[in-house]
């Protein structure tokens, strides 16, 4: 075992990067990791060629809530998830499936 000569953390022999503070042993600096954005996509509105803003995931479902037995029949109600972008410019709003 080795220590970290940033956080002093001990790192296996065949480890190069400090698991605690992302500090590289072979390049000498902390090492910066960007998370993978699955749910981002760059898609530019079709009418004003601006990028469309990530608004969020959405969920929606098919029917109407009945009554007192409004949330035990939501059981068997569709429900779909959308991503939705924005346009800042025009204001036009697009769904896409957050699968694809």
């Amino acid at each position: 075992m080795k220590n970290c000569p940033n956080c002093h953390a001990e790192i296996e022999e065949n480890f190069e990067i400090c698991w605690n503070c992302n500090y590289s042993l072979t390049e000498n600096k902390v090492v910066e990791f960007e998370e993978p954005s699955e749910k981002k996509k760059d898609i530019d509105c079709l009418r004003c060629n601006v990028p469309l803003v990530f608004a969020g995931n959405f969920k929606f479902h098919e029917g109407t809530r009945f009554g007192i037995l409004g949330n035990l029949l939501e059981a068997f109600v569709n429900r779909e998830s959308f991503d939705l972008y924005l346009c800042p410019k025009c204001g036009k709003v697009e769904f896409f499936s957050p699968n694809i």
